[in-house]
């Protein structure tokens, strides 16, 4: 039986109850681009096709392949609001309450590094996911859509790589959540230039109760078997410092080789034309090939992920993205300070 509310269903506030640092207010303060905090709550699907004009194909952002397709298009809200609205296959979602449930679970989490979820909806056959809009582009296209004498500079890929180990440490430590299907699709740009991860990745695309990734490349060899874990994101965190550092894409005869257990070496992008701190270079290589062992409990851990970065952020002179530690990496400092006192 379908579920046709009457009309959108006003939830409780995601924020209550949470006292961690990144609250709404402490969001709010981190994110100048952010207007107030909207209560997640459900919409209609007719709202929604309004917002995307009937999910019209030119305001389409993306279209997902694999076994369960999805479909993300760009909207605006009565009152103005951007959004991003991710449609999701009913096969992937086939109980409607499960969905429900899946969705709100992941509205609940909030990081000044994880754009907004801001609701859904679960409306007779539709599964969507609705966020807020991040207006620069996607890592991928930053990443891979510059000239041969262009490209991202190191201080950002440094800041990207720093930022989304920030919010993954956030969903493993702090909020016990998984986050699904990690790639640089999923790493976005806000309007003061700062990289966040989409939310959608909080909702798994599976069937049957197994997980099923949409990007081979950074699919861990686990998953092979519908299986996902805490060690899974650190393989696609992995595989994403790599793509980050090479800048090529891989191909799908490559990934495969990953999958499998293969070598795959790490060469830095020839667009940097050596403009890049070698320490900091070596480091970020070293970090994305113990995340990407082959059997998952020789794998770093978030923490030490965590740890190594902080390592690259103590560099003497300083490090070369000019941004301040986050609270992991300022705690280790501080350690590392001590220890260096003692």
């Amino acid at each position: 039986m379908g579920c046709f509310p009457s009309s959108p269903k006003q939830l409780k506030n995601p924020n209550s109850g949470d006292n961690g640092h990144h609250d709404a207010s402490g969001t709010n303060v981190n994110h100048p681009h952010h207007q107030p905090l909207q209560p997640f709550r459900e919409y209609a699907f007719a709202e929604l096709r309004e917002a995307t004009h009937g999910f019209a194909s030119r305001y389409m952002i993306s279209k997902g392949g694999g076994e369960l397709p999805t479909l993300t298009f760009r909207g605006r809200l009565d009152g103005g609001q951007q959004i991003v609205v991710k449609r999701i296959s009913k096969y992937a979602w086939p109980d409607e309450e499960k969905f429900r449930e899946a969705a709100i679970k992941a509205g609940r989490i909030r990081h000044r590094r994880l754009a907004r979820l801001i609701g859904y909806c679960c409306q007779g056959d539709a599964r969507i996911l609705v966020a807020e809009f991040m207006p620069n582009d996607s890592l991928a296209k930053r990443l891979f859509n510059g000239t041969k004498n262009k490209t991202m500079e190191w201080s950002m890929r440094l800041r990207v790589a720093c930022y989304i180990a920030e919010v993954l440490e956030y969903c493993i430590n702090e909020r016990q959540a998984l986050y699904f299907d990690l790639n640089l699709n999923k790493v976005l740009f806000d309007k003061v230039d700062n990289p966040c991860l989409s939310s959608f990745g909080l909702v798994k695309n599976h069937r049957n109760g197994k997980y099923y990734s949409t990007n081979i490349a950074y699919t861990p060899p686990e998953c092979i078997m519908g299986v996902f874990n805490w060690k899974s994101m650190i393989f696609s965190f992995g595989i994403l410092l790599r793509d980050l550092l090479s800048g090529n894409k891989v191909s799908e005869s490559q990934a495969i080789d990953v999958i499998l257990g293969k070598e795959f070496p790490i060469v830095l992008d020839s667009r940097l034309n050596g403009e890049y701190s070698s320490e900091e270079a070596t480091a970020l290589v070293e970090i994305a090939e113990e995340c990407m062992q082959y059997k998952p409990i020789f794998r770093f851990n978030i923490n030490e992920v965590i740890a190594a970065l902080a390592q690259v952020q103590n560099n003497p002179a300083g490090p070369s993205n000019g941004m301040p530690l986050t609270e992991w990496q300022d705690k280790i400092h501080s350690a590392l300070v001590n220890s260096d006192a003692r």
